[in-house]
């Protein structure tokens, strides 16, 4: 028996297409600890999204399947959380109301008025959107609005976050400023991360792992790097760090020496 924390065994998926079954996924094996952070990464139409669907419950998987804390997971539930870059917030709600939703959907009445108001502003404080909290999606920037999923996603306790590309749509400033804050919220909790990015620096400066993904049909695992870089990370110290640009090479001579890129 296998004592992981989360556990994708020969995990495949295929879909009806015009032409017949389309293999977008096959025997993808993947281990995760409890506390990991691992990014997927790869080109365009390489099943990342697809992988993330399948552990949070959307995608069934047509072989294979996955394992979290010793049970099958094969529908959407709240310890498998899900930001996406699309914030998706409810626009006539304010910040505080879009996290109290997920937080009454999630603990249906076993919180007080009390508790539930602590727990709400508990979680917008990690996100530091506090000041925020009575302002609705439109009247805020874009790097806040995907503040407030996190915050509404770590509301809800989940024993995996899942992101999905969670700030491919912000400028590049707004994007560090998330990151470190994503890196402070992980160095707290100590909650287990898998995110999708197509972002090199990004995954190497966030990651405990990078999963490299081969390009489809028939995607599947094509490279697993350990990011050895100690915690806390300083993006300035690490720039100029001789094992961060050897992992940023390691990544980018994958994607772009051992993968052919798609065409277009």
């Amino acid at each position: 028996m296998s004592n992981a924390h989360l556990e994708l065994s020969g995990v495949g998926i295929s879909f009806p297409t015009d032409k017949g079954l389309f293999c977008a996924l096959q025997n993808v094996n993947l281990k995760i600890d409890q506390g990991e952070f691992v990014s997927l990464i790869g080109h365009s139409g390489c099943g990342k999204s697809t992988v993330l669907n399948i552990v949070a419950g959307l995608y069934q998987a047509s072989t294979g399947g996955v394992i979290l804390d010793g049970r099958e997971v094969n529908e959407p539930g709240p310890e498998r959380a899900v930001v996406f870059q699309n914030h998706s917030l409810l626009p006539w709600l304010t910040c505080y109301e879009n996290v109290e939703l997920a937080v009454r959907q999630v603990f249906k009445g076993g919180k007080s008025r009390k508790e539930m108001r602590e727990w709400v502003e508990h979680n917008l404080n990690l996100v530091h959107m506090m000041h925020a909290k009575d302002k609705r999606p439109g009247e805020i920037s874009g790097g806040m609005k995907q503040r407030i999923g996190i915050a509404r996603a770590l509301a809800m306790q989940p024993k995996v976050l899942l992101m999905d590309e969670p700030f491919g749509a912000l400028d590049a400033l707004t994007r560090a400023h998330l990151q470190d804050s994503l890196m402070e919220i992980h160095r707290d909790l100590g909650n287990t991360v898998i995110m999708i990015t197509h972002d090199v620096d990004e995954a190497v400066l966030l990651s405990d792992r990078i999963v490299m993904m081969s390009n489809g049909p028939s995607a599947t695992v094509g490279d697993i790097l350990k990011v050895e870089l100690e915690r806390p990370r300083d993006r300035l110290e690490l720039a100029n760090d001789a094992r961060y640009h050897a992992c940023r090479s390691a990544v980018l001579e994958f994607l772009y020496a051992k993968q052919q890129r798609p065409a277009a």
